[in-house]
């Protein structure tokens, strides 16, 4: 599958546990962002098939990153993983845009979740 991915994480340890994990089912490219503001230009740079986002990042959050994201490109692919899995949020993020939402540790959903965007 050759599927471009960003993840937009402010932690490495997640980037890279994210990473390896659709790895193991065959992306191969990958672009990371430690905050909203990167994952924003970074989109708009590279046009990745997905975007995984969290919620809580530094200099511009997960929501309103993806705003800018919907904004630029409507059609973008987008799951929020985040470990705030508030009902208000949840629906706050598919309302803006997002196709889904994974609450953290999301492990065991994260793959069928960017499988479903592809079928």
């Amino acid at each position: 599958m050759n599927k471009t991915v960003l993840i937009a994480d402010d932690s490495r340890f997640l980037r890279n546990l994210i990473k390896n994990l659709l790895y193991e089912e065959g992306f191969q490219v990958f672009y990371e962002a430690s905050d909203g503001t990167s994952a924003v230009s970074l989109y708009k740079e590279k046009s990745p098939d997905i975007v995984l986002l969290d919620l809580t990042m530094p200099t511009l959050n997960g929501i309103d990153a993806l705003k800018k994201i919907i904004d630029y490109d409507p059609k973008a692919n987008v799951i929020i993983c985040s470990a705030m899995g508030q009902n208000r949020l949840i629906v706050e993020a598919i309302n803006s845009g997002a196709k889904d939402f994974i609450v953290k540790p999301y492990f065991n959903e994260l793959v069928p979740a960017v499988r479903k965007l592809f079928i």
